[in-house]
């Protein structure tokens, strides 16, 4: 069953959506902690919103502005407190007929924003291990 744009929420895995495209991106190479990655942002809607599509990956699927697709197998993260939206090596994106998704004027400019708190992230020092306070001795108790 496909999510609206209005409900995604931030780590969601597995997630269909279909959409209008609004805005498609040139593909750009980035660098990532795996190496050098191939991206292309697109900006999708519905009758619930738009957000951030980026394609992970040179595709062969010609992307044109105004064309309904239904992403597959998608996943959601966020960034700077905004939901996007990602389709990779694994995900499918095919163009589809749907009347039903609104003309790009229509779509609302509501974008589903990520709230929750960032992940923790534990700090592994290098070195000696143990970590702690360095620097200030305790007080000795007075004399």
């Amino acid at each position: 069953m496909d999510e609206k744009i209005g409900n995604l929420k931030a780590g969601i895995e597995n997630v269909n959506v279909t959409a209008r495209i609004l805005q498609v991106g040139d593909e750009r190479s980035i660098q990532t902690r795996n190496g050098p990655r191939t991206i292309r942002e697109i900006m999708v809607g519905d009758e619930t919103g738009r957000v951030k599509l980026t394609v992970w990956g040179s595709r062969e699927e010609e992307l044109k502005e105004g064309q309904v697709i239904k992403i597959e197998n998608g996943w959601t993260t966020a960034f700077k407190g905004q939901v996007q939206l990602n389709a990779g090596s694994k995900s499918k994106i095919s163009e589809v007929e749907d009347g039903q998704i609104p003309e790009a004027d229509e779509i609302p400019e509501n974008i589903p924003t990520d709230n929750s708190p960032p992940p923790r992230r534990s700090f592994r020092g290098r070195g000696r291990g143990g970590g702690g306070f360095r620097g200030r001795r305790p007080r000795d108790e007075e004399e």
